[in-house]
């Protein structure tokens, strides 16, 4: 059977792109969130050292840094980036091991599926566990289901 046709290959291609998207968008806005909230905060202090003192200005400036903030804290765009990254490299990695029939892949075509939507089910799980985790305090909800460690050999 060709890698295309064997629904768990076809699962995994699709996750690689989706966690790929995900990670570099979450990245870019992130770093545009902490760039601005950098840029503003360096210019508060220079406009009062000169004495622009508007207290509209440095109160605008001021508002948009704790805005940018609260946006990022809010949506957890690093935290997700770094998940996102981290998972999508995790599948990659289950990718070549499975089309180069290494690792726990040294079996049959039908062993071979089994293990790959196994562990590709896991990953995905585990990601979802991780993501809950960051939505939560301290007593975070952990699905049930969530594994910490891949299936398979």
């Amino acid at each position: 059977m060709s890698g295309s046709t064997v629904p768990a290959v076809s699962r995994l291609e699709n996750q690689i792109t989706w966690y790929d998207r995900q990670s570099r968008r979450d990245r870019k806005i992130y770093a545009a969130l902490k760039g601005w909230s950098i840029l503003a905060s360096t210019i508060v202090p220079l406009l009062a050292t000169f004495g622009l003192t508007d207290p509209r200005v440095l109160a605008s400036f001021t508002a948009t840094i704790a805005l940018s903030e609260a946006i990022q804290q809010f949506n957890r765009y690093q935290a997700n980036w770094l998940l996102y990254r981290s998972t999508c490299e995790a599948l990659k990695r289950e990718k070549y091991l499975y089309l180069s029939s290494a690792g726990p892949y040294v079996k049959s075509d039908r062993e071979k599926e089994v293990i790959l939507a196994e562990r590709v089910e896991a990953l995905l799980d585990q990601e979802n566990n991780h993501w809950w985790m960051n939505r939560k305090d301290t007593n975070a909800f952990v699905s049930p289901s969530a594994s910490s460690r891949l299936p398979g050999p």
